[in-house]
């Protein structure tokens, strides 16, 4: 079988046994856009008939922005910003997700290295890459700011 036909059948499986919620990670790795754009649109058609609730893990932000609703942003293992799919993508609030939005081609990289995962600082894990960032950010993890619609940034 394809790699298209085997995460068609995962999924029907997945959700024939009636569950609540599917954890998806990147589940359209390896697979051709229309193949991709088939089995999303198989995963929202039975979400819209049965109320399954999809985690999305992936860092494809076309999916994102066609398959969610609400939208965590992680950096270094931590949650450093979530909102509705929209206001995300209208008004990202974290440097790290700004970065990512300003992406104009498709080799963009931000500067410098993520964290050794073994080894992360109490501080701001963001901080050494930020343009933003400020002495306090390297001493104290930021407090989760609130805004407006259930936004919140951590920084």
């Amino acid at each position: 079988m394809s790699g298209g036909m085997k995460q068609r059948i995962i999924g029907e499986i997945a959700v024939s046994v009636f569950l609540k919620v599917i954890i998806a990670d990147e589940p359209t790795t390896a697979l051709d856009v229309t193949i991709q754009l088939q089995y999303l649109r198989l995963l929202k058609d039975t979400q819209a008939e049965t109320g399954l609730a999809i985690i999305f893990i992936t860092h494809d932000f076309v999916i994102v922005a066609w398959m969610c609703d609400r939208v965590a942003v992680m950096y270094a293992g931590r949650v450093v910003e979530q909102a509705n799919v929209r206001d995300l993508f209208n008004k990202p609030r974290h440097p790290y997700t700004q970065a990512l939005m300003d992406r104009t081609d498709r080799l963009f990289a931000i500067d410098g290295q993520s964290p050794p995962l073994w080894n992360l600082p109490e501080s701001c894990r963001f901080a050494p890459r930020c343009s933003h960032a400020k002495e306090m950010c390297s001493t104290a993890y930021p407090t989760e700011i609130s805004h407006e619609n259930n936004h919140m940034a951590a920084c």
